[in-house]
Formats: C-alpha cells, sequence, structure tokens
C-alpha cells in the first residue's frame, strides 16, 4: 500500500512547475489531488492525465487565488467531488520583480491576495473537513531568509508573510492533529525560472551545491510532510535550496 492511499490532496496552482510536480508525486503516493489553475487549462488537463494514469481521480479547478470566493470554492467542490479533503498545498504563486519606486499599489494588492489571503482563506475553507492526520503545507521562498539582489522587496514580503501563518494555522488545528508546515524553496528550473535563463548562472553562484533545483526535489519534500514522516513535524518552516541560505 502506498503512504497516501485513501486521502485526497488539493494542490493550488498546480497546472506546471513546482505545483505539477507535487501534484504528480501525491498520485503516485496514493492520494486523489484536485489542482487549481487559472490560465493553462491545457497544462491542467495534462496534470490530471498523468495523476490518473497514476490510478487515482484527478480534477482540475479553475480558479484565480486572488479571488476569495474563487479559492473556497476550489475546496468545496474538492471536497463534493473527491468525497474529503485531507491534504492542502498552497502553491499557487506569481512573481512581481522591479525597483522598489516602480511598485504600484495594485500589484501589492494582487501579491498579497495572491500569496498571503489565499492561502488563509484556504486553509479557513479546508479546516472544517481536515481530520485527524490532516495536512496543510505552504510553498514560500528562500528569499523571505536572504535577498541577496534588489528587486523581489514585494515578493520577499509577500512570501515572508506565510511563515506567520504556517505558526498560527500550527496552534490553532493542532489539537485536532493537524500539521502546518512550509517548504521554501530555492532557485527551481520551472516556467518561472529557467535554468537556461540569462541570471541563471549568478543564481546557481550563490548555492553551495551550485545548481538549480528540479521540481520532483520541491515535491519530494512536500510528500514527506504529507505522508507518515510528516506526522510529528508542525509550525515550522523547511528551506530546499541548496545551500542558498547558508
Amino acid at each position: 500500500m502506498t503512504a497516501l492511499a485513501g486521502r485526497v490532496a488539493l494542490v493550488t496552482g498546480g497546472s506546471r512547475g513546482i505545483g505539477a510536480a507535487i501534484a504528480r508525486r501525491l498520485a503516485a503516493d496514493g492520494a486523489d489531488v484536485a489542482i487549481t489553475y487559472a490560465r493553462s487549462a491545457d497544462r491542467a488537463e495534462q496534470v490530471v492525465r498523468d495523476v490518473r494514469a497514476a490510478g487515482r481521480r484527478g480534477l482540475a479547478l479553475r480558479a484565480d487565488a486572488a479571488d476569495p470566493a474563487a479559492v473556497t470554492g476550489a475546496v468545496e467542490r474538492t471536497v463534493a467531488e473527491l468525497g474529503g479533503l485531507d491534504i492542502l498545498v498552497n502553491n499557487a504563486g506569481i512573481a512581481p520583480y522591479g525597483p522598489l519606486e516602480e511598485i504600484r499599489l495594485e500589484q501589492i494588492d494582487r501579491t498579497l491576495a495572491v500569496h498571503a489571503r489565499a492561502a488563509l482563506v484556504a486553509a479557513q475553507a479546508a479546516a472544517p473537513h481536515l481530520g485527524d492526520g490532516g495536512r496543510i503545507i505552504g510553498i514560500g521562498s528562500n528569499l523571505a531568509e536572504r535577498l541577496p539582489h534588489p528587486g523581489w522587496t514585494l515578493y520577499a514580503m509577500s512570501k515572508s508573510a506565510l511563515v506567520g501563518l504556517t505558526k498560527g494555522l500550527a496552534r490553532d488545528l493542532g489539537p485536532r492533529g493537524v500539521t502546518v508546515n512550509l517548504v521554501q524553496p530555492g532557485s527551481t528550473d520551472t516556467e518561472m525560472n529557467p535554468a537556461d535563463s540569462p541570471e541563471a548562472d549568478a543564481e546557481r553562484a550563490l548555492t553551495a551545491l551550485g545548481r538549480y533545483a528540479r521540481a520532483e526535489e520541491i515535491a519530494a519534500t512536500v510528500a514527506h510532510l504529507a505522508g507518515p514522516g510528516g506526522a510529528y513535524i508542525t509550525g515550522t518552516t523547511i528551506t530546499v535550496d541548496g545551500g542558498f541560505a547558508a
């Protein structure tokens, strides 16, 4: 029997990159998996096909993380169509970048909505469905711990909010046997930050291992937290960044 057999997971922003890798890994470990996506319908359907190829049920839900009603609706549809919810992975994200003086108020509002508010709203919606052994796992960023370049102030601020959210949720939900943790990836080879971009060599040079992560390596940490090995880990941050913050 696989580690997550009989479990249901929802991965927000699961149509590509780290989110897609997490969805595929959780399915390989035995979970039925729903994902949300904002625009990439074709990619979302491919992830669902991969989940089903692993012998699990899959579900793609269109939901903009900046829309609280859509976030809540994705949780409710997951429960209704897959029969429950055991694992919530708050992964949906954007990557605002630019000089401090050019940050606009609407950028601030959307970034905080996608990264912080959506994670809290999803947790609120999921909490009534999570029983003993339930899991909430956030995907943050190592830039919340170390920021060696200018231009990432808004992004780092929004990801830093997830640290406090994780600790608060761990206290709120711990008495029910639900664990809450945050994974902080470093440079990971995805469409958002490809390992062959003009900036990639500079990013690699900042790591102890001298390379980008593969999305599957981030997914492996999420799978550990979601499975039996994560039963006594809660309220903490796990950095997976190849020694960037060392």
